[in-house]
């Protein structure tokens, strides 16, 4: 093994570490498939060890890869700033990678011997290279070393690998080395997951129990096949032969085609659905008021806190950069999600209440005076009532209700009378959280455009279920929350269309918003970054980014198609009970099945539903105007998401018959 001049109070012999540093920046460097170039860097270092590459590298390869978004979305930089996402300045003088790792204090010769084992390579791998060095990679060279190691990034979920070019020399990175980190075209799409599985032999219970429905199957991806080792064996002990089931490249999906569909391969995605509750398997029938998330999620936000936590935008560092690229890139994520037109209309906020009543105390306190109106549908969730309530009474303006029929669908003739030259705003849910309504929109949009009046789509409800694609909607503006649609709690999303944006005050003061502040006067950032004061939600933004990116993976139509099978399948069974009254039965729903269960309060039907390990919402789900239409002040709501199955749903029939049976 090469010598290095060793750290003051280091033994004799091994590196220090900033010849670590060297060493692990060059080797990242050096490998085949990367940019070529670091070979002699890395040979001067290691003498003897046999790696390709020219000329040493221009401090231009060198370090790692460089920001991607070097001025997010609406960040207005002073003149002559510079740095890494954000204006900052590079003190004079600062030190290198890896130069702050070296010990600043001596140690006594008493702690030597207790930090030996820590400090010998205790793992030397045939390729003459440390196991600490590797394991120490991210550290120094943190893009290039997690790289390698297998940490894991984000990729673009319908790239077909065959479109993507090659980085390095295309002739090695393609004529496939047995190495995981060559085989693929990019290698930036390398990721630790959780190995997906292949169906189960059978198939899906579903199909069994639906006959005759077209509900494909899913097949989220079969393991990553190990490529074959190379003749005479590999002396690199990070091959992908040598871990097959860790290292798997993220699944890549035709977008122009319906993936096939399987629940049992969906629920092995998320960890808690293996929980017992009462001794009984966990069934989630609560998906209106919270979903679960998937280990991509959970993988995601952990690897956030452990290899990019710093705050954003306003830092020179590596971790800066790296978190300022992993929250605006999730900014790109919601805007391809939802079709939008550009990411400086995507602002991030704490949920979808919080997004109305930015709305509303920003474009409302601007637009709306005395004498206005604002309309909103008997369907609301009281999110999306309050803040207007609140507003006209301020504004001295007044707030117009579009009613609905007897099964919960709002009557679009009632609507078009409502609009007057006074109407300012419409607001209307999606999908209703109450019922499982689900609200013709477009023609709402339509019709309030031709009246030049602004719209406002809560899609709270309705992300999760159905394709969003807010240009072809035509809406001013549309929210909706991370935790309804298998991402983290605590974000949200708030949608404008940038020129309506512009014309629209900040909402709250702080950091993060200006351009430039004086005690005269403060220059606001444009859109969105002006309506993001403050530290941001950023590892949750990030989780949001990452559920998405997993929904867009199964595909939202399929997930669309599966759930209306199974909501008609669990209405036909709930129906014939006895004393069973469904409340809302429009004939376009989402995967909300409200009931009364006569001779039972609902929350006793709830805490019966609870002992079976069935969750429930029991309650007025936050929508009191909507159930009281209908004589009622609480209902029992069982909402159903992608990986719950027929059988789970034969499990609450059988407990609503015993409560029916026992009190007839």
């Amino acid at each position: 093994m090469p010598q290095f001049p060793p750290s003051e109070g280091a033994p004799p012999g091994l590196p220090d570490a900033a010849a670590l540093a060297q060493l692990a920046g060059a080797l990242f460097k050096a490998l085949p498939g990367q940019e070529p170039g670091a070979g002699s860097v890395l040979q001067r270092l290691m003498p003897g060890l046999d790696l390709p590459g020219g000329p040493s590298p221009s401090p231009a390869l060198a370090g790692v890869d460089a920001p991607a978004h070097p001025q997010p979305a609406g960040l207005t930089p002073p003149p002559g700033s510079f740095g890494p996402a954000t204006p900052a300045s590079v003190p004079l003088g600062a030190l290198p990678p890896g130069q702050q790792a070296v010990p600043t204090s001596p140690q006594s010769a008493a702690n030597l011997p207790a930090s030996l084992p820590a400090r010998v390579p205790h793992a030397l791998a045939p390729n003459g290279v440390p196991d600490l060095v590797l394991g120490a990679a991210p550290g120094y060279d943190g893009r290039a070393g997690s790289l390698v190691l297998g940490e894991p990034r984000a990729a673009a979920a319908a790239s077909p690998p065959d479109t993507a070019a090659p980085r390095g020399d295309s002739a090695t990175a393609t004529a496939g080395a047995p190495y995981y980190f060559l085989d693929q075209p990019r290698p930036e799409a390398i990721a630790v997951a959780t190995p997906l599985r292949t169906p189960a032999p059978g198939g899906d219970a579903l199909l069994g129990a639906l006959a005759g429905l077209d509900v494909p199957q899913l097949d989220l991806g079969a393991p990553a096949r190990a490529p074959a080792a190379p003749a005479g064996g590999s002396g690199f002990y990070f091959l992908d032969h040598a871990t097959p089931a860790v290292v798997q490249a993220p699944p890549q999906v035709n977008a122009a085609a319906h993936p096939p569909f399987d629940v049992h391969a969906v629920r092995r995605d998320f960890p808690i659905l293996r929980e017992r509750v009462n001794g009984r398997p966990l069934v989630w029938f609560d998906n209106a008021a919270t979903t679960q998330k998937p280990q991509a999620v959970i993988d995601r936000l952990a690897h956030f806190y452990a290899h990019e936590n710093s705050n954003i935008h306003r830092a020179a560092h590596e971790l800066a950069a790296r978190a300022t690229d992993a929250y605006e890139g999730a900014r790109e994520t919601v805007r391809r999600f939802i079709g939008a037109g550009s990411v400086e209309e995507i602002i991030f906020v704490r949920g979808t209440t919080e997004a109305i009543n930015l709305v509303a105390k920003t474009w409302g306190a601007r637009n709306i005076g005395a004498g206005d109106e604002i309309i909103v549908s008997h369907l609301e969730h009281h999110a999306n009532i309050v803040p207007w309530q609140k507003l006209a009474a301020e504004k001295g303006a007044k707030l117009r209700v579009i009613p609905v029929d007897d099964s919960g669908q709002v009557i679009l003739e009632e609507y078009q009378r409502l609009l007057n030259d006074r109407t300012k705003i419409v607001s209307v849910t999606q999908v209703s959280n109450a019922l499982g309504t689900v609200v013709p929109v477009k023609e709402i949009i339509d019709v309030a455009h031709r009246h030049g009046v602004r719209t406002l789509v809560d899609a709270a409800q309705s992300v999760s279920h159905m394709r969003v694609d807010v240009r072809a909607l035509d809406t001013d503006f549309l929210v909706f929350s991370g935790h309804k649609i298998f991402g983290p709690t605590g974000i949200g999303v708030v949608y404008g269309k940038r020129e309506v944006l512009e014309d629209m005050p900040p909402w709250q003061g702080g950091g993060n918003m200006i351009a430039d502040v004086t005690f005269e006067r403060t220059v606001f950032h444009g859109p969105p970054t002006r309506f993001e004061a403050g530290t941001g939600n950023i590892a949750d933004a990030v989780g949001l980014g990452a559920a998405l990116e997993y929904v867009e993976r199964i595909g939202i139509e399929a997930i669309g198609r599966y759930e209306h099978a199974l909501l008609e399948y669990a209405t036909a069974q709930m129906q014939p009970i006895p004393g069973v009254r469904l409340v809302g039965t429009a004939r376009d729903k989402a995967s909300v099945l409200s009931f009364v269960l006569a001779g039972y309060s609902t929350d006793e039907v709830g805490k019966a539903l609870n002992q079976e390990g069935i969750a429930v919402r029991t309650g007025h789900h936050c929508a009191q105007p909507i159930l009281r239409r209908f004589g009622l002040e609480t209902t029992v709501r069982p909402s159903l998401a992608f990986y719950n199955t027929c059988e789970e749903v034969d499990r609450m029939v059988k407990v609503v018959r015993q409560l029916a049976g026992s009190r007839r």
